[in-house]
């Protein structure tokens, strides 16, 4: 179980409820009289009602898989999902050259952006990748031409850069070694983040957008190789939370989790965040 029986935060909330209960309960007593051979059986029932209402507060915090968080004015859902079947946008994360080539070296054909390349595009690649060259990115966000690179393609972008492609945000998120292993440090996951939603800001129009856990799979954050898709999680929280970018009602911004991967996510914390964040 995710939420240990004698959680700190169930004690919380199972106190919270039944002192509901109890000023329920104390002003019925104040009409209804107990026999007095009653009363150890009302004391049982009452204790009953007390174990059941706390094993059902633990049950219900290890099975959360939908919490709804509010972070300065923005309503934030964090649930688990598929992104494909989200509306409004929907952001994918590439690498920073906006690699297209699905065949399990430069891209895999079960991550995210894989399955968006093969089953959601709706185009040929060859078109994605003509448009990519000729979308109107911001001086800044253009970098050097990697001449070296003898697969994939040349050009790289700076973390954090968006290409806007019909309801979906392909956005410029790992950097790519030698070996095309997608690589990030934290301080560039930090920068992809910030960027990233100073970017969103921009384009959003207003619409819901939707976002994987980034960083979460293939990526390799050097120096934090214990780093759990929760911390990760909590980090695009607390990035969201310093940046700029707020969404006006009703668009909202939701976090979608794999359902395979929700077993390694606490939302019992999400949820108890609110503005903590």
């Amino acid at each position: 179980m995710k939420v240990k029986f004698f959680d700190r935060r169930i004690v919380k909330i199972f106190l919270e409820t039944t002192s509901a209960i109890l000023a329920v309960l104390s002003g019925i007593l104040i009409f209804v009289d107990i026999p007095d051979g009653g009363k150890w059986w009302a004391l049982l029932v009452y204790l009953a009602i007390h174990a059941v209402v706390y094993v059902g507060i633990w049950l219900r915090s290890n099975s959360l898989n939908h919490v709804e968080i509010d972070i300065e004015g923005t309503k934030v859902t964090i649930k688990v999902g598929d992104i494909f079947s989200e509306s409004g946008l929907k952001a994918i994360a590439f690498n920073e050259y906006f690699d297209t080539q699905v065949d399990n070296k430069l891209i895999s054909d079960a991550s995210l952006n894989g399955i968006y390349l093969k089953k959601h595009l709706g185009m040929p690649i060859s078109r994605l990748d003509k448009e990519i060259e000729e979308y109107g990115f911001e001086p800044d966000e253009i970098l050097d031409i990697n001449e070296a690179r003898t697969s994939g393609k040349k050009q790289k972008y700076r973390l954090g850069t968006i290409f806007v492609h019909g309801e979906y945000l392909l956005a410029a998120m790992s950097k790519f070694d030698e070996s095309n292993r997608a690589t990030l440090t934290m301080p560039e996951y930090l920068e992809f983040l910030i960027r990233f939603w100073d970017r969103v800001n921009k384009v959003y129009a207003q619409k819901s957008v939707s976002t994987p856990i980034f960083g979460s799979g293939i990526t390799r954050i050097k120096g934090h190789k214990n780093i759990s898709d929760e911390d990760l999680l909590k980090i695009m929280l607390w990035t969201f939370r310093i940046s700029e970018m707020r969404f006006k009602y009703p668009a909202r911004l939701s976090i979608i989790v794999h359902h395979e991967k929700i077993e390694q996510i606490n939302l019992l914390d999400m949820k108890l965040l609110k503005n903590g964040v």
